[in-house]
């Protein structure tokens, strides 16, 4: 039966903008392009082609994912029923289906011939399933101390290929809100950075994207999205002669109310934007803002953070 709406009802539908914006099927290529492409006379360039790499092998394991047992789609249900992601990482990171994809991405990277990273390959591929397990639940949790730094980017890089295959492959996925802003629908991940959209019915509006599963979620703009204030927000970039300060393509959202920061990538200023090679290419903003005070809340599961 069709459900009529009075004309009350009919413009708040209108009017409310999409809350979710998934990613699309080849998210981890376009990762892998664009940090190819920021990666010329970066600093940082042979670790953004070395994650380039990481990425071209995500895709290949999205593409042709391991034969695993499938999602528990009445769990999914429950889930959805309470409001609860369906995917709850800190659930499913105990539970040994993502192994596979960790497996398949091992086998499938082309590693470049560098011995910390042969070394750190090694580490991986030998470990018992119990320290890898131990490894992913503190990595998902944000304790990075308790995972040698080595293996981080190719750990996350595991995480983040069963994730999000599993969030594009559900059928008739409705997420609602989670109990924080920053926290995603999908997965209850933290959010790495928000991306301020610039085409269509997402024109102007921001949506933050998971550091795990690649969702991405509305959350209104000008607000915190740890503390929910709304006063004194600033918005801080690198000084570049190639953009005014309001017109640069990524800006950290600054909050006195809990001293804390989220970078926000626009669209509108640079088409090809995206949040993770954005995250890793604009880490000189974060030394910035450590300097000054504010505390990072956004993990970024190919970085492990520094000691401060």
């Amino acid at each position: 039966m069709a459900t009529i709406l009075e004309p009350g009802e009919i413009e708040a539908a209108a009017s409310s903008p999409p809350f979710l914006h998934l990613p699309p099927h080849n998210l981890f290529t376009l990762r892998a392009q664009r940090l190819e492409q920021l990666a010329h006379g970066h600093p940082l360039a042979d670790y953004l082609r070395l994650i380039a790499g990481l990425c071209r092998a995500q895709q290949q394991v999205f593409d042709d994912p391991p034969l695993t047992v499938p999602f528990d789609q009445q769990r999914i249900e429950a889930c959805q029923l309470h409001s609860l992601p369906p995917f709850a990482a800190d659930t499913l990171v105990r539970e040994d289906a993502w192994r596979a994809y960790l497996d398949a991405l091992l086998q499938r990277y082309v590693a470049p011939d560098q011995p910390a990273v042969v070394d750190a390959l090694a580490t991986l591929r030998g470990a018992s399933v119990g320290q890898l397990r131990a490894w992913a639940v503190a990595l998902v949790s944000g304790q990075y101390s308790m995972v040698p730094a080595a293996l981080v980017p190719f750990l996350g890089a595991g995480l983040q290929a069963a994730w999000s295959h599993w969030l594009l492959s559900a059928p008739n996925l409705q997420l609602k809100p989670g109990d924080s802003l920053s926290q995603c629908p999908g997965c209850g991940s933290p959010a790495m950075a928000g991306v301020i959209r610039h085409r269509g019915k997402h024109n102007g509006l921001r949506y933050l994207v998971c550091s795990l599963c690649a969702c991405e979620w509305h959350v209104v703009r000008v607000k915190c999205v740890y503390c929910e204030s709304s006063k004194g927000l600033d918005y801080l970039s690198l000084e570049d002669d190639r953009h005014a300060a309001n017109q640069a393509p990524i800006r950290a959202e600054v909050c006195p109310s809990c001293n804390s920061y989220l970078k926000l990538v626009y669209l509108e200023n640079d088409a090809e934007g995206e949040a993770l090679s954005a995250d890793l290419t604009s880490l000189l903003l974060d030394m910035r803002l450590a300097q000054d005070g504010y505390q990072r809340l956004a993990p970024n599961l190919m970085l492990a953070p520094g000691d401060e």
